[in-house]
Order: C-alpha cells, then sequence, then structure tokens
C-alpha cells in the first residue's frame, strides 16, 4: 500500500469486526499505529499525513471475486453516494446486519486476517 500511498502512519479498524487488534505494527522499519472504534461501517480508515486519509471499502473473505469486483466497482464510481454496508448489500457481498455481534459471531475479521491485513501493504 505504501507504493501507491506514501507512508501510513495509522489505520482504524472497527472494534466489532476484529479480535485482539495490536495498538501498532512495524512496516518497513516505521510504526503504524492501530486505531480501533465500534463504528460497523464495513470500512478501513488509512492515515497517511495529519489530516490525509482514505476510506476503503472491507469486502468479506466469503465474497466470490465476481461479487467482490463489483461491490469494489461501485464503490469508486464518482456519482457513489452510498454509504459501505449499502454497496454490500446491494452487491449481493452480505446480508444486512441486524447488530455487530452477528458479525463477531459470523467468522469476518478473526485474528488470522488481522495478521494478513498487517503484512500485506
Amino acid at each position: 500500500m505504501t507504493e501507491h500511498l506514501g507512508p501510513v502512519l495509522r489505520v482504524g479498524l472497527d472494534t466489532n469486526a476484529w479480535e485482539e487488534l495490536p495498538t501498532r505494527l512495524i512496516i518497513d522499519d516505521r510504526v503504524v499505529h492501530i486505531d480501533s472504534f465500534p463504528v460497523g461501517d464495513d470500512t478501513v480508515l488509512i492515515t497517511r499525513d495529519d489530516q490525509d486519509y482514505f476510506s476503503l471499502l472491507v469486502v468479506p473473505p466469503q465474497a466470490t471475486p465476481e461479487v467482490a469486483a463489483a461491490a469494489m466497482a461501485r464503490a469508486v464510481q464518482a456519482d457513489n453516494v452510498a454509504q459501505a454496508e449499502q454497496i454490500l448489500v446491494d452487491t449481493g457481498t452480505g446480508p444486512a446486519r441486524t447488530s455487530p455481534a452477528d458479525d463477531h459471531e459470523g467468522g469476518r475479521g478473526r485474528s488470522d486476517s488481522t495478521r494478513q491485513a498487517g503484512s500485506a501493504e
């Protein structure tokens, strides 16, 4: 990711979607701080500078490649005003959630996904 965005300072994750989050990772000899908040919005926030951030759509791992591609294509449309959760529902990537506990019990964001996200740049 740093190849495309430059050095990442912080990553913001949804507390309800992840287990055992570290508070920081070392990537390319740089400290990347991990923030977590119970937002439930199917996004990850990436911060480059003091106020320069990107909101990235998180596609559930059970999504097929075709459905995931449709969700990502919709997310980057210039005229898109839909929230991340609505994009996932509309593209069939995931069902509408009833509570954050549903995601946790459904297997989203296991700790091994955290390691994968931290090691992928």
